[in-house]
């Protein structure tokens, strides 16, 4: 599943490096709880992004309205505030296919130099390019089986991972990937798009409709045990 969640009116849902790091703890409390595995992940100022493979089918779901509800207790704790942070519900589209999972790794970690925030995605910390690639042994990552394709040698991986980012990306499959996700239908191949067809699945584009303690105490431990 890609997950993209936006803050409401497109305010920030991030104000330091503390509330990134809050949401990350969180992120991978739940992901246990919840038997998710996330495999690419960018906290950008007012948006997130998320690549994740729930093993049961109400999963990504518990984990999205857990993950919100937790830390916009923090947030509003932290910066004084009361109120929605998240605009509504979360955005989101089944990937299957080995074109669109690569698609949306790539597509999820080059969001910051899209935006012009770093010229290169290896340059902004909060998100998963520097584990994928193996510039940090980051905790909170699961290959993908299509990502554990790219070598048969686990050492390999991320360099064959990193000369994805060589060029420039497909302009029509970032398209795609943002109207699937926008519109909640599945970017499948073709032969898993003729089975749900059959069955009378949509898959075509659709009109979109507290912690214990605080997890960010000490930040440099914090930091050690994700691994970044």
């Amino acid at each position: 599943m890609h997950v993209r969640q936006r803050g409401n009116d497109g305010q920030d849902c991030f104000r330091t490096e503390r509330d990134r790091l809050v949401y990350l703890v969180i992120l991978r409390e739940l992901c246990v709880k919840t038997r998710c595995a996330l495999h690419a992940y960018c906290l950008m100022t007012n948006h997130v992004h998320l690549l994740l493979t729930p093993r049961e089918e109400r999963a990504c779901a518990t984990l999205m309205r857990d993950l919100g509800q937790r830390y916009v207790q923090y947030f509003n704790r932290r910066h004084k505030r009361t109120g929605t942070l998240w605009e509504g519900r979360f955005r989101s589209c089944l990937v299957e296919s080995r074109e669109y999972v690569l698609g949306c790794y790539r597509y999820i970690e080059m969001n910051p130099v899209e935006a012009g925030m770093v010229d290169v995605p290896s340059a902004y910390r909060w998100s998963s390019h520097l584990g994928n690639t193996g510039g940090t042994d980051n905790k909170l990552l699961t290959p993908h089986v299509e990502y554990a394709a790219l070598a048969e040698e686990p050492a390999a991986r991320p360099a064959a991972y990193l000369r994805m980012f060589e060029g420039r990306q497909d302009p029509e499959l970032v398209k795609t990937i943002r109207a699937a996700t926008f519109g909640g239908y599945p970017l499948i191949g073709d032969e898993l798009k003729s089975r749900l067809s059959a069955s009378g699945c949509r898959i075509e584009p659709r009109k979109a409709g507290r912690p214990s303690k605080d997890p960010a105490e000490n930040l440099d431990q914090r930091s050690l045990e994700l691994g970044l």
